[in-house]
């Protein structure tokens, strides 16, 4: 149960945006552009980075909600999963395990990121903007699993939950729907 009153039918990071839609605007403006604005870093990879800092965290929430996105982009399920179990032997390339790597590293402490980790990304050709980006998605997701689980936010047990966001993500990207989420009141979580 949520420590705050939330909206019951917004679980997870949703809710607590639609508490503050303040403060939401800028953050949704923020993961809009670094999950889905341009890059050399596909929309996938992105969400895989939001992922494993997620699992890391232990976020239920944010890694379910972007295993889950990730999963609709790759048209797979394999990868998300082996990138949380090894990344070392997951079907990624050498770059992306070092970006992955990097974001590990920014997970626990910024301050663990090394030069080597550094030179290792771009040895395996990281752009100094694949790894720029990589850091501040990996801060920004430490923080998106500290507001969800320091606010004790829900975190729904269906994977159709998960799927269905994944999909408006894809499709909408992080932007608040013109709408609200009206239709999820009717949906049981």
């Amino acid at each position: 149960m949520p420590y705050i009153n939330i909206e019951a039918h917004l679980p997870g990071v949703t809710g607590l945006l639609e508490f503050r839609k303040d403060t939401s605007g800028p953050l949704r403006e923020l993961t809009q552009i670094l999950l889905r604005g341009h890059s050399t870093l596909s929309e996938a990879e992105r969400e895989l980075i939001a992922t494993v800092v997620s699992s890391k965290n232990e976020c239920v929430y944010c890694t379910t909600s972007h295993t889950a996105a990730a999963d609709a982009y790759l048209g797979e399920n394999e990868t998300s999963k082996k990138v949380k179990e090894n990344i070392e032997t997951a079907p990624v390339t050498d770059k992306m395990k070092a970006l992955l790597n990097i974001a590990l590293l920014v997970g626990g402490n910024g301050k663990n990121v090394s030069p080597e980790a550094i030179q290792k990304a771009k040895d395996n050709n990281a752009s100094d903007m694949e790894i720029h980006d990589t850091v501040m998605i990996a801060a920004l997701f430490c923080f998106y699993n500290r507001y969800v689980d320091g606010l004790g936010t829900y975190a729904p047990t269906d994977p159709v939950y998960y799927s269905d966001m994944a999909l408006r993500l894809k499709e909408k990207g992080y932007y608040r729907p013109k709408d609200g989420y009206e239709e999820l009141k009717n949906k049981q979580l």
